[in-house]
């Protein structure tokens, strides 16, 4: 099927465009490749390199005299069955907001009817600009998908977000976008991130999630066309296009949210790191340092988790287990208990993968069964649980005769 595949990349002129590079290394082995240069991009480096790493005619001029009938950005339009604007400027994308077509890349744009995607490389401060937020909004409500960036160290020395991402996981996207639609049209609802219990108008109690196995998880769901409701607790994460998020902050607020819209959905996915109390003299006013020492009274908040799947819904349950050891069993026991459907466990409290991580390792277990998906960066890895949960849910639901 990969083989098959046509993808598009234009180039515009960003210091991040020598990742294309590495990024079409690994890619002409399975897809065909053409790419696209605005002017600027050439400025850094000559189309010349373009076009041996992909093994294709590299395409600059609007109206260049080889091309047939000198129409390039129609016939490479129709061409493409993904285009990828990467690295894309804060310049091109608002180029693209305002319809502009001065050159072949930002023609090609107004005339392909594929999907397009925009994976930005930019100095954190023109990223946080109001300009280029408002040009993001545009862009999604025109149905464009936005990948990154991410936070990291720039070429300019600033350390921010505004980095274009790994080529590792823009690959990884790129064979999710493709990926067979096993959850068309599946209603499920996830939910991802810490939650925050209040101790005064300041400070909170909370945990080491950063949401990212969550949010990749959403992720995957949508390459395999679910519709997807998340409920996230406060992290630093732009949400996927195309889904219904709902922000909260507290285990209490999370409860409310998920019931309020779990008996419409078919598969429930508890990635949430909830905090398992709550504080029952949260002060009013911030509490000033003293002498004297404080006592926090904590008061057990409602399981999210073990109340979905108590519901008579027949709703597919997938709950997390964090564990610092006993990983397997420990799993297994909250999966009886809870009565869950499946559970995905891993390892905390070491050196690589878990909390605040790129990076994790699972053993899923369900009835009769257990899988352990390797160490691997977690869109990568969200993308192997959601093939086995897809594998999971059609069996209960055959099992059972439901349509």
């Amino acid at each position: 099927m990969l083989n098959k595949k046509k993808i598009l990349i234009g180039v515009t002129g960003s210091v991040a465009l020598y990742k294309t590079i590495a990024l079409i290394r690994t890619l002409v082995d399975f897809y065909e490749i053409r790419v696209v240069m605005t002017p600027s991009a050439s400025a850094f480096i000559r189309p010349l390199m373009f076009q041996t790493v992909s093994k294709n005619k590299v395409f600059v001029d609007l109206f260049a005299a080889e091309s047939e009938g000198a129409m390039d950005h129609i016939a490479l339009a129709r061409w493409a069955d993904l285009m990828l604007i990467m690295p894309a400027t804060a310049n091109f994308m608002t180029k693209m907001v305002q319809g502009s077509a001065d050159d072949l890349l930002s023609t090609l744009y107004l005339a392909c009817s594929t999907q397009v995607v925009v994976v930005p490389a930019m100095n954190q401060q023109m990223w946080a600009h109001p300009a280029t937020q408002r040009n993001i909004k545009q862009l999604q409500q025109d149905q464009v998908e936005i990948w990154g960036p991410e936070s990291g160290q720039q070429a300019c020395g600033d350390i921010g977000l505004g980095r274009m991402l790994d080529i590792e996981l823009i690959n990884t996207l790129i064979k999710g976008y493709f990926f067979e639609k096993k959850l068309q049209g599946v209603k499920v609802l996830v939910t991802a991130g810490p939650t925050r219990e209040a101790i005064d108008p300041v400070r909170y109690l909370s945990n080491r999630s950063s949401g990212k196995m969550g949010y990749a998880l959403v992720q995957a769901l949508i390459f395999m066309g679910a519709k997807v409701t998340l409920v996230s607790g406060p992290v630093h994460i732009q949400a996927p296009l195309g889904i219904n998020l709902i922000k909260v902050e507290s285990a209490k607020e999370m409860y409310q949210a998920v019931m309020s819209k779990i008996k419409s959905q078919a598969i429930f996915i508890g990635c949430a790191a909830v905090a398992d109390y709550h504080i029952t003299n949260q002060a009013h006013q911030k509490i000033k340092k003293s002498k004297e020492n404080k006592s926090l009274k904590l008061k057990l908040n409602k399981d999210i988790l073990a109340t979905v799947a108590s519901l008579d819904e027949n709703i597919f349950t997938l709950g997390f287990a964090a564990e610092t050891e006993r990983l397997e069993q420990y799993a297994t026991d909250k999966m009886r208990h809870k009565k869950l459907d499946m559970i995905a466990a891993n390892q905390v409290g070491g050196k690589k993968g878990g909390f605040e991580a790129s990076e994790n390792a699972l053993t899923v277990l369900w009835k009769n069964g257990v899988k352990k998906l390797p160490l691997c960066d977690k869109n990568t890895l969200a993308i192997q649980l959601i093939e086995i949960l897809a594998e999971q849910f059609y069996a209960k639901n055959a099992s059972q005769n439901i349509r």
